[in-house]
């Protein structure tokens, strides 16, 4: 049986691989974050890892809200090089797994302020989710600046992502959900296929996609009208489902 901390530790791999053949120019080059460097998204991901490993190698974030935090790490870690960014990912990371691997049967709730609050064994498929989206959709075009094939969006990988996205999706977007007069139903074909519904009642929106195309715009990286997603509901619910975001 695999687990969320299997499909991290493939994307680990993935991405140590990747990152080992990068020019200068593409450690510094614009992400698909906002103000954030190829560098500066590897660098989020190490400090993510250390959160569980050790967070009082991390300057203190106060009350910030998650975003905001994170932006503040990722500030206090540029002046890192990128051989120092990498090479702290890749040791912080190989140690975070085994703390990861330790969650995945407990049973206990843990806030994670704005994000909700979830069982503990939930946790690694936050941190599944963070590399998913992060690796393939900030890194790579078309938001990103690297060519190429980015790595699969396999069962292994995409499963724990959605699984994520189905826990957080009504927690991070409560508001939205509750003005609903009906339910959203996402209905997910390919690896991870899977129908993720949120609100209550008939469904006022049908949203039919391959698990990949979800992901990507239900984290906002990407438009509900792309081609290859078939979406069936009035203005309202159409309105309400591109306020959801998931992060």
């Amino acid at each position: 049986m695999t687990t969320a901390v299997d499909g991290l530790a493939a994307d680990r791999v993935a991405l140590l691989e990747l990152c080992g053949g990068l020019t200068d120019s593409e450690w510094r080059a614009e992400s698909g974050c906002p103000g954030w460097s190829v560098q500066d998204v590897v660098s989020h991901m190490g400090a993510l890892f250390w959160m569980v490993v050790d967070p009082a190698k991390l300057p203190d974030t106060g009350d910030a809200a998650t975003e905001l935090a994170q932006e503040r790490l990722v500030a206090s870690r540029r002046s890192m090089s990128a051989a120092e960014v990498l090479g702290d990912y890749d040791g912080v990371s190989s140690a975070a797994l085994e703390v990861l691997a330790g969650l995945e049967g407990a049973d206990v709730e843990v806030p994670l302020g704005d994000l909700g609050t979830y069982p503990a064994s939930l946790v690694p498929t936050a941190f599944s989710f963070d590399h998913f989206v992060h690796i393939r959709a900030d890194l790579f075009a078309p938001r990103g600046p690297l060519t190429g094939r980015a790595p699969e969006s396999d069962e292994l990988r995409i499963s724990p992502t959605l699984d994520w996205i189905e826990a957080a999706l009504p927690q991070q977007n409560a508001e939205t959900v509750g003005a609903l007069t009906g339910s959203i139903e996402f209905v997910l074909d390919g690896p991870g296929a899977r129908t993720i519904g949120v609100g209550t009642g008939p469904a006022m929106c049908t949203v039919e996609a391959g698990a990949d195309a979800f992901v990507r715009c239900i984290t906002q990286r990407a438009d509900w009208d792309r081609a290859d997603i078939e979406v069936v509901g009035d203005e309202p619910a159409r309105a309400a489902l591109r306020d959801l975001h998931v992060f």
